[in-house]
């Protein structure tokens, strides 16, 4: 075990996070411009693409994680039948998912039925489907958006842990996808059911939806589950769904046959909106 592996399971993550939670809103203008700029430097943040293309103009560094981006930096595929990517990031895994285990690196997996919180009845329809994780990082942009049109009828947050989902991570620590905490949103669409699972991490375990506000924090101690059906909360494909307050991973699962994946790459670039393969007619 590495010195940054055993970190992950030494350091109070909650505490880091709440610290964290709290130092991302704090809008004394030096601390909150050092942060933002120190980001910007290191990762080489591209404003260009921002409605405030300003830095130091947002309120806090959460305002800026967060920011908007102008009318058409990002467009959907042409194509309506095209499953089109939820974030801005790199392809962590995506293919299929073998008897109900998804692969998370060399050696590594963990079972949809973990993903969504224990429910092995919500898990079978995706047993031998279709997944693709996404990974976030600093430098992208936070907001997750709609891979197909789709209906909302449950969301399930899942309480755990918050080990780093960077990529040194993902390939020692086991099952640290279906370990840390998570909001499993599952939506109805045109094809069948799908599942968009946003997963926190250390330092990054906020999330809120746009039809919900702010779900994580409160964290949770024991699952909560919200019904949403009968409220007719229909989204289309491209619509933003939900914001990462820091970064951090979203995975889809599609049942078998509702939809294929195009040919893709572990570490390969993907921006909002672009086709990762396509849904069946």
């Amino acid at each position: 075990m590495t010195f940054k592996v055993f970190l992950q399971y030494a350091l109070p993550h909650r505490f880091l996070s709440r610290l964290v939670y709290w130092a991302t809103r704090w809008t004394f203008a030096p601390w909150k411009n050092w942060l933002i700029g120190t980001i910007v430097r290191n990762y080489h943040v591209d404003m260009t693409e921002a409605v405030q293309p300003d830095a130091l103009a947002y309120q806090h560094f959460n305002a800026f994680f967060t920011r908007k981006l102008k009318a058409g930096a990002r467009q959907a595929d042409a194509d309506p039948a095209a499953l089109i990517s939820p974030a801005d990031g790199r392809i962590s895994q995506a293919g299929t998912i073998v008897d109900g285990r998804i692969f998370q690196a060399k050696g590594q997996d963990y079972t949809a039925a973990e993903l969504l919180g224990g429910s092995e009845a919500e898990a079978a329809p995706y047993r031998n489907g279709r997944f693709v994780t996404v990974y976030l990082s600093p430098r992208d942009y936070h907001r997750v958006h709609m891979p197909l049109k789709g209906t909302l009828k449950e969301t399930v947050h899942v309480p755990g842990r918050i080990f780093s989902v960077a990529p040194f991570a993902v390939e020692a620590i086991p099952r640290l996808f279906a370990r840390n905490e998570r909001l499993v949103c599952h939506f109805e669409g045109e094809h069948g059911p799908f599942v968009v699972v946003m997963v926190g991490a250390i330092l990054v375990s906020s999330v809120a939806t746009v039809w919900d506000g702010l779900v994580i924090p409160p964290y949770a101690s024991s699952i909560r589950r919200k019904s949403f059906e009968g409220q007719g909360i229909t989204l289309e494909r491209f619509a933003e769904m939900a914001r990462f307050n820091m970064g951090s991973t979203v995975i889809m699962l599609l049942p078998e046959g509702t939809a294929e994946l195009d040919a893709l790459q572990p570490q390969q670039p993907i921006q909002v909106g672009q086709r990762l393969g396509k849904a069946a007619l």
